[in-house]
């Protein structure tokens, strides 16, 4: 070639398609041999010497096979790659001789050929992308791409071929190493001794990289640690050597903004350049220009490039970014989130830098202020209005706190900062306040002195102890010190007045305030010395600091330097040195003091947020839940006072059903069940490693007991899941079971409620395995139902319990008739000890808990359950009624009690309107029963028994009839296998139909005949014993005046309710005096107990209750909150599952949302969210619950009001829904007069979400309705809030003029409206006026005629 200038055809390049060869061979045109030959030729001529690329034959062959490089096969583009390689590393290697033999001239000559091969190398790389691309194609559709290139190298683009072509083409990921490799040895040449000018150089150095910056491009090119590292080698190259800074930091720039996977490789290439080329000046200007750029909240891929940029940069120099974070942190206030949370990272990253590596250009003091200002920008950062913020400096105090120097007074900062981010609205910052609690229980610096238990009393212990002492010893030392020079007495009034500090320390906002401030920053700027120990102290003293760890030993390196002068000037006297030592231990003592403030205000602080972290066990968001978990499990392992109830509370989350692992930045965690039985067996379950087996038995042992103390119900059931599910799968060991039946059964006086929580835990694990307690029902019985049961009726009940497992817990599917249960016959040992324990004389309240739990045992495990209770009630009868009887005789005793035992019913009839003068005795018993508590005990006892007994009757007749029908479908079945095998004809099976059809006929009527013996016979058959008490229980329910013994009515009421269950006859007739009762009495465990009742009375005769549920809702009013709870659980219960419909009272139910009871309010929250799963249920109740609340004796505060229907309204998604709510509110403005009504009315339009133009289109119908309302301000707010969401959720494209116009409209009624007002209360006014005028002169008419009157 004549001449090639390298910057002129670099231009000519951009535009291929019209780009212009010399000698272009016509290559689409060409076989494929023809374009080997004519490559093979050009690779010959620079094998033979690589000056031959000037020949313009061999420069165009090459540029030819380029340009249309599509039509190669990858074969020949490995091909055409090797051959230029090969001549330009010939061509460097010559050019290197010759630069070092200093021939200018001949270097000169090697301009051109290096031009021309940086020329074709720059051009080879997007070629063979191309080639890339077309073969990605192939493979994608194999079949229409042989069309587009058949004729002569039709065999090439055979469908064949492709995949194979394609196979070639990614080789070149491969060459790509050397490649680089190639630029990086042209990049060592130099440069300056061959192109003169800085223009040509630069085009050189450009040209030779741009490649790189193309393969770069490539995300998949950048996973290969080869080609990453290639890249960075000439990129620096370029840099140091060849003054290619400016272009690289343009690249860098514009690779972040377009490229994200660019982010982190160009940060390392920075770092790299740095660090083993000693280049920052790059680094630095590229911060410097990050610095300078603006990033708008819109938008989200240049920022998220930039942080990631900026991040990576900080983890690998530190020091670099350091040296620009004065300009980096206005990116702080950035409207990108992005960017915000790159800085706080940045922060981090620097904090971690300053803490652990020494820097001998600074001082301590200069770090140390450092850090105070960074840690003090990322605890601003934690009320960043972004939560993904706020959680990224949680995230990175959490890792902070791994650094091995300790920052107290910062630590207390961001304990108080966690605590704070508890209470967070969004659920990842709540979490990451609670990982970051946990980082620094697990971390922090107060247990080198005395372990690192973290109980609060026995620090406080510690501090008072240290105080005392303190205060002992300045007394002998203020002595010592009165004698000593005029400079010992500054000290020590110096000192004095430090310990006042200390002493501020009681609460623990001044302890924050005074002592960590003040004296924690000594602490701070001497961290570098921790553990060093003056010389001069004695060994105790030695030993004393060493334990107790950084916090300390820097404050006491830094005063004692000058008690040691002290000690040496008062060495010459005894009584001096004696003062100087006992100086020594004062600074010592205060040094412990404010250790122990600075453990105590971190342990305050932990406990204040546990009650927080509790509420967030019940979180909704999974990994929240898994982190309070967490959270409990480490501060009971520190011994916080208050996660025991954490522990006790946790326990629920087993019945959580979400039970599959989540993944959380790649790691897998597990469900929320098993991690909570994984943190429990952790905590009670698992071996220590210093215990033999004997002694881990026990300790289990224990463990599991200890869990049922005071435990309450709910604790009790979740414990009885949990130890369950523990059971099946294996994980409770049979010694531990041995150990558990040994405490209960042993005869050593034990206190009750070790021995109780035995049976308890035994019974619990007898539901998974039933021969944990099949195996020892003699023990069971000899202990729970002997003597030691009779002495503790507790126990006695926990024994019924883990009896009634004998049955197992297999639950009973629907329809099925199959039984397993186990029952016993009659002439048991058990059954007789179950009785002698219920007419066993007893006073205890805690009888009727034991009798309920030997009625269900009976029920459970007897073959005739029936037989036995009929032996008990009359035994129970006899001895209620006996002791009106004379005791003169025993003979009149015995009729009196058979005459009681019939005139009972009669007496109780007088009350249902029979002849009161044939029932003397019953009257006299129930009222004697009302003076005298032994007899009303007996009584209630009596009355407890039989009601308990008809409930658990009704399920037996259930059982029964079940029972039945399996003995009738068994002998069915029978049957028709007899009858198949006789005669297997389609007649027999035609009459086999016709028996099933019998079959189901004959079921029917063993259900109605069970369900009449139910309805009729129990309380109202001939021979019903029961049917005895059922007049006497309404009439001691009926009487209160006569029955005032409270025992005996709340066990009247109970055995009245479950009467109620048993029959609809007895139900219809009585309810109106159960519904009387929970209006009239006066006890809330009554109430409490009816509105239970009702509960079951509903699901029994749904009909009844529907007729009467409006007094079922009177019970949320109730004063007492048990009652309230009960309440609105049982109505929840019956609503959801469709026992009662609403008839507008659903207000009452809403009213609880905002009660004072956060268990009440939760319930309801519950309620509604359910409610809202049911089709339109709230929309189609929302006008009455609206109006209930609004206006009328139901009404509430407007405040209340407010959030109740702001939360109500969070349900209506639906937009037909809002549309039609609208329109309905609007027209509800016509029929209101009250101002009340009308903001209210206001409020629940301005909680709609104008989503649509139909809902706006609605309003503006509906002006006629309000317009004349308008001039009330707090509605004409509301209007301009909702024009507000409108236009916010209007399509863009929509013009605004309806808007516009529609608040025009507004404005100016608001005007007319106040002028109206004005006017009114202006002829009100003149009205008055002219009233007042007329009275006055009907009086001065009066008072004339009264005069002339006087006057004639």
């Amino acid at each position: 070639m004549d001449s090639f200038d390298l910057q002129e055809e670099l231009q000519s390049f951009q535009d291929l398609a019209n780009y212009d060869i010399q000698n272009e061979q016509d290559i689409p045109h060409m076989d494929a041999r023809s374009i080997s030959r004519a490559l093979e030729s050009a690779v010959e001529a620079l094998a033979e010497s690589s000056d031959n690329i000037t020949d313009s034959t061999v420069f165009d062959t090459y540029r030819s096979l380029l340009k249309h490089s599509e039509f190669l096969q990858g074969a020949l583009m490995t091909k055409l790659l090797d051959s230029l390689s090969s001549a330009f590393q010939a061509q460097v290697d010559s050019t290197v001789r010759d630069i070092e033999q200093e021939d200018q001239q001949t270097v000169a000559t090697h301009k051109a050929p290096l031009e021309m091969y940086a020329f074709l190398m720059n051009w080879f790389v997007s070629a063979a992308e191309k080639v890339k691309a077309s073969g990605q194609d192939e493979v994608a559709s194999v079949a229409p791409a042989p069309k587009a290139r058949r004729g002569r190298g039709g065999r090439v683009a055979s469908s064949r071929g492709a995949p194979k072509r394609t196979a070639e083409e990614w080789s070149w990921m491969e060459q790509i190493p050397a490649f680089l490799a190639l630029i990086s040895k042209v990049l060592r040449l130099k440069t300056q001794r061959i192109w003169m000018t800085t223009a040509e150089r630069d085009s050189f150095i450009n040209c030779i990289t741009r490649p790189v910056y193309h393969i770069t491009e490539s995300e998949q090119y950048m996973k290969s640690q080869g080609i990453r590292l290639g890249v960075y080698k000439v990129i620096c190259l370029a840099v140091k050597q060849h003054g290619h800074g400016l272009a690289a930091q343009i690249s860098i720039m514009q690779s972040l903004q377009y490229y994200e996977h660019l982010s982190e490789p160009m940060a390392e290439c920075i770092t790299v350049l740095a660090k083993e080329f000693d280049y920052s000046q790059l680094g630095d200007e590229v911060l410097r220009e990050i610095a300078g750029k603006s990033f708008s909240a819109q938008d989200s891929k240049g920022p998220r490039a930039f942080s990631r940029f900026l991040v990576r940069l900080a983890e690998l120099a530190p020091r670099s970014v350091l040296k620009q974070i004065s300009l980096l942190l206005s990116h702080l206030d950035s409207e990108s989130y992005p960017m915000r949370m790159a800085l706080v990272e940045v922060i981090g990253c620097i904090i971690r830098e300053l803490a652990i590596s020494s820097d001998l250009t600074t001082d301590a003091q200069q770090v140390q202020k450092q850090l105070n200002g960074l840690y003090d920008l990322l605890l601003e950062r934690t009320l960043d209005l972004s939560s993904y913020v706020r959680t990224k400096v949680l995230a990175v105090l959490a890792r902070l706190c791994d650094l091995p120097v300790k920052f107290p007074k910062q630590r207390l900062a961001v304990a108080r900062a966690a605590v704070d981010s508890l209470e967070d609205k969004a659920s990842g910052v709540r979490k990451g306040a609670v990982t970051l609690i946990v980082k620094l229980i697990v971390t922090h610096p107060y247990g080198l002195m005395h372990g690192g238990l973290l109980n609060l009393k026995e620090w406080e212990q510690r501090y008072e102890d240290v105080c005392a002492e303190l205060k002992r010893l300045e007394d002998v030392v203020g002595r010592a010190v009165e004698r000593e020079n005029e400079e010992e007495e500054e000290d020590g009034r110096e000192e004095g007045w430090e310990d006042d500090n200390a002493q501020d320390e009681g609460s623990p906002g001044r302890r924050r305030k005074k002592s960590i401030e003040d004296d924690m920053e000594v602490d701070e700027e001497g961290e570098g010395g921790a553990g060093e120990v003056p010389e001069g102290e004695d060994e105790e003293m030695h030993d004393e600091e060493d334990a107790e760890g950084e916090s300390q030993s820097p404050k006491k390196a830094k005063k004692k330097s000058r008690k040691s002068e002290l000690d040496m000037e008062a060495l010459t006297n005894e009584q001096a040195a004696l003062a100087a030592l006992e100086g020594n231990q004062l600074l010592h003592l205060r040094l412990r003091k404010r250790y122990y403030a600075e453990g105590l205000s971190f342990i305050r602080q932990v406990e204040e947020g546990m009650k927080i972290v509790e509420r967030l066990l019940a979180s909704t968001n999974k990994l929240e839940v898994l982190e309070a978990i967490e959270f409990f499990r480490v501060t009971y392992e520190y011994q916080f006072n208050g996660a025991e109830a954490g522990i006790k509370k946790m326990l629920h989350l087993i019945w959580s059903k979400d039970n599959s692992a989540t993944t959380e930045d790649g790691k897998e965690l597990k469900g929320v069940r098993s991690r909570l039985l994984e943190c429990y067996r952790s905590l009670y379950f698992d071996p220590l490693p210093d215990l033999d087996p004997k002694q881990q038995v026990n300790r289990i042992a224990k463990n599991m007991i200890e869990l049922t103390y005071e435990a309450t119900l709910a604790e009790l059931t979740s414990l009885e899941e949990m130890l369950r599910s523990m059971m099946e799968d294996g994980q409770v060991h049979d010694d531990v079971i041995t150990k558990l039946w040994q405490v209960y059964s042993s005869d050593r006086a034990l206190p009750k409620a070790q021995r109780r929580g035995a049976i308890i835990i035994l019974g619990m694990l007898a539901l998974a395995r039933r021969s944990v307690v099949a195996e020892r029902v003699d023990t069971l019985v000899k202990v729970g139902l002997g003597r030691l049961g009779k002495a503790d009726l507790t126990l006695a009940r926990y024994t019924c319990v883990a009896l009634q497992r004998l049955n197992g817990s297999a639950k009973k599917v629907k329809g099925s008739l199959t039984d397993k249960s186990l029952r016993l016959e009659m002439d048991s040992a058990l059954f007789r000890k179950l009785q002698d324990a219920i007419e066993h004389p007893c006073r205890s309240r805690e009888w009727f808990g034991m009798a309920e739990q030997a009625i269900n045992t009976v029920y459970a495990l007897a073959n005739r359950p029936d037989a036995l209770c009929d032996n008990l009630v009359k035994n129970l009868t006899k001895r209620a009624f006996s002791r009106q009887a004379p005791v003169s005789t025993p003979q009149p005793q015995t009729q009196d009690e058979d005459a009681m035992d019939e005139d009972a019913p009669a007496g109780a009839g007088g009350a249902d309107g029979t002849d009161e003068a044939s029932v003397p005795a019953s009257t006299q018993a129930g009222s004697d029963a009302g003076k005298d508590t032994g007899d009303a005990f007996a009584l209630s006892q009596l009355l407890f028994i039989v009601g308990h007994v008809a409930i658990k009757h009704i399920v037996y007749l259930e059982l029964v009839e079940r029972e039945l029908k399996r003995q009738k479908h068994e002998k069915e079945m029978a049957e028709k296998l007899a009858a198949g095998r006789n005669s297997p004809t389609r007649t027999k099976d035609k009459e086999q139909e016709e028996l099933d059809q019998v079959a189901g006929n004959a079921e029917d009527e063993i259900g109605e005949r069970m369900a009449g013996i139910r309805e009729t016979e129990l309380l109202y058959g001939p021979y019903s014993l029961l049917a005895v008490y059922g007049p006497m229980i309404v009439h001691i329910c009926g009487s209160p005046h006569k029955f005032k013994n409270r025992t005996l009515r709340a066990a009247a009421t109970l055995a009245f309710s479950k009467f109620l269950c048993v029959s609809s006859q007895f139900c219809d007739q009585h309810h109106h005096l159960l519904f009387k009762i929970l209006e009239t009495s006066k006890d809330p465990s009554i109430r409490s107990n009816i509105v239970i009742a009702l509960g079951d009375v509903a699901v029994s005769f749904s009909n009844i209750i529907d007729e009467n549920s409006n007094e079922l809702y009177k019970g949320l009013s109730d004063t007492d909150m048990v009652v309230k709870k009960n309440t609105l659980m049982v109505l929840t219960h019956l609503i959801l599952n469709g026992m009662i419909k609403v008839k507008g009272q659903l207000g009452e139910m809403a009213k609880c949302l905002e009660d004072e009871d956060e268990r009440i309010a939760d319930l309801a929250k519950l309620f509604f969210s359910e409610l809202s799963t049911k089709d339109n249920a709230i929309y189609n109740n929302l006008p009455d619950v609206i109006s209930h609340l609004s206006v009328g004796a139901h009404a509430v505060d407007e405040e209340v009001f407010q959030s109740t229907m702001r939360y109500i309204f969070s349900f209506i998604e639906k937009e037909k829904q809002a549309e039609s709510i609208v329109e309905k509110l609007c027209q509800r403005f016509r029929l209101s007069e009250d101002p009340r009504q009308w903001r209210d009315i206001a409020f629940c339009l301005s909680l709609l979400p104008f989503k649509s133009e139909r809902s706006v289109k609605k309003l503006i119908e509906g002006l006629q309705f309000y317009r004349d309302k308008l001039h009330e301000e707090a509605v004409y707010t509301r209007f301009q809030e909702i024009l507000t969401k409108a236009r916010a959720n209007k399509s863009a494209n929509k013009p605004d003029a309806e808007l516009n116009e529609f608040e025009n409209i507004l404005e100016e009624n608001r005007r007319q409206g106040e002028e109206d007002q004005a006017f009114e209360k202006r002829v009100e006014g003149k009205k008055a006026a002219a009233k007042k005028r007329a009275t006055r002169r009907s009086a001065r008419k009066k008072t004339s005629r009264k005069d002339e009157q006087d006057s004639e």
